[in-house]
């Protein structure tokens, strides 16, 4: 997990930087900007699995607080078991060590966060995964014609306001 590239350098507002534009494969594409005082670094996390649009960053952190994993993803409405399972491994990779934040289109439009239930297998196993790593949902309002699609997730508590 620690190898990784340079982010580019590619502006996109007088204080961010473009990490890196995945392309759409079959859903939206993600895109990451961080700030330019932010020292990061790409993480290849799964290369040699099912591609998943999915982009990881290790954040360098101030004196005294460690680094951050940053994450965002897009899961199409349709993507198949094999897609998840890989964004599933992928996620568990970072969630145990380190401070991380993963934000994204997740498309669990029938996941009751508060009840903590889901109506369908596939939002069954993404709510497992995201128990299965300690993870906060962080989200409190509908994103999206009463649904939420678009999540933040953590696993330390606090660390973003929460």
């Amino acid at each position: 997990m620690d190898s990784g590239i340079e982010c580019p350098l590619s502006k996109f507002a007088d204080d961010t930087r473009t990490v890196k534009v995945l392309p759409d494969l079959g859903g939206g594409g993600v895109t990451l900007y961080v700030n330019d005082q932010l020292e990061c670094m790409e993480l290849c996390l799964g290369m040699d699995e099912e591609p998943t649009e999915s982009l990881w960053v290790r954040i360098k952190g101030s004196a005294g607080t460690g680094d951050i994993i940053a994450g965002v993803c897009y899961s199409p409405p349709n993507q198949g078991d094999r897609a998840d399972e890989a964004l599933y491994r992928h996620l568990g990779a970072p969630s145990h060590s380190q401070a991380l934040v993963l934000m994204g289109r997740f498309n669990h439009p029938n996941i009751c966060w508060r009840d903590n239930a889901a109506g369908h297998k596939q939002s069954r196993r993404f709510r497992e995964c995201i128990d299965r790593n300690f993870l906060l949902q962080v989200t409190e309002e509908p994103t999206r014609r009463g649904a939420m699609l678009d999540l933040v997730f953590t696993n330390k508590e606090g660390m973003l306001g929460v």
